[in-house]
């Protein structure tokens, strides 16, 4: 199965419920478009977790191009508004492209339960197969599962993981990764960290700690830092994401179990509220379904448009 048709596997609860639905609505309305017609698109938007302002950043320039353009098909407004969506998640860069220091230091930040340990594995897995060497580093210390898990992924994808006890400081464990993927000549030093809200503020103090930890040896590091986020927590996600905003040079969004939700419309909020791009998204458990994040294959995969994976919308 190649990334289109893997991507529009992973969305299909969310093109049922978003893109089928938009296409219902459209021609409900008979080629009338009218107020009635955006009043009837505002409510599947915030029904599928686009969030407030950006349904109505979203609906404004649809308006305006309905307007100038007048679509003579159901299919020409669908077409209107993927073009919107498309321009407002903006520009992906392929996020496999490693820069020049070596090791590079990838973090792994966000909560329990979203992915995120297996996140860290499949980016291994997949960096490992393009060629790059990669040790990764256990430094959820607070889950006996995250560094079993963590160690299991790495038997997979012929890994090193660095890892210490329960309960170990989790900044020591990121600066022996650190240290570890430069004594083996490692081209990324991949480093899994805790997310435990409950205790918001000793969170926040454990991972600013591990960064200033590891710039001590690296001062540009971490070079990547990736929030991942739960799709199918849909505004939950936000809230989450300005938390880890406040001590985390954050760098790009993952976006996880997009295959398990109606609400992958979030990317669209992530991107205009946060200002920062989502960068990967995950449609499933095999490692191959961590994949880049391309915003016309995204949006085309969501509402029912377009054939492949970078054709326009």
């Amino acid at each position: 199965m190649g990334l289109w048709d893997r991507l529009r596997e992973g969305l299909q609860k969310t093109r049922q419920s978003l893109g089928d639905r938009l296409r219902q609505v459209i021609q409900v309305h008979g080629r009338q478009w009218d107020d009635s017609l955006f009043d009837s698109l505002e409510e599947v938007l915030f029904e599928a977790d686009v969030g407030v302002e950006t349904v109505e950043e979203l609906l404004q320039g649809l308006r305006e191009d309905v307007r100038r353009n007048r679509p003579p098909t159901e299919e020409g407004v669908l077409n209107l508004l993927g073009r919107r969506m498309v321009a407002m998640l903006g520009e992906s860069p392929d996020p496999w492209r490693l820069g020049g220091e070596r090791p590079e230091v990838w973090l792994l930040v966000g909560v329990n339960g979203t992915g995120k340990t297996t996140t860290a594995g499949k980016m291994a897995f997949g960096l490992q197969a393009r060629g790059a060497r990669v040790i990764l580093g256990a430094a959820d210390t607070f889950r006996a599962a995250a560094v079993e898990q963590l160690q299991a992924w790495g038997r997979r994808a012929g890994v090193d993981v660095v890892a210490q006890g329960m309960g170990a400081d989790p900044a020591a464990v990121a600066f022996d990764t650190v240290q570890a993927a430069r004594a083996r000549g490692a081209d990324v030093a991949l480093i899994d960290t805790a997310g435990r809200l409950h205790t918001k503020s000793n969170l926040m103090q454990e991972l600013g700690k591990v960064v200033r930890v590891v710039q001590r040896d690296m001062p540009n590091a971490p070079h990547q830092s990736w929030l991942v986020l739960d799709a199918t927590t849909g505004q939950n996600a936000l809230a989450q994401a300005r938390t880890f905003l406040e001590v985390v040079p954050v760098s790009g969004i993952v976006l996880t179990k997009l295959d398990g939700t109606a609400k992958g419309g979030v990317a669209l909020a992530v991107r205009r509220e946060l200002g920062i791009p989502v960068r990967w998204v995950g449609v499933g458990e095999r490692p191959e379904d961590l994949m880049p994040f391309d915003p016309e294959a995204y949006v085309a995969a969501m509402l029912g448009t377009g054939a492949s994976a970078g054709e326009p919308v």
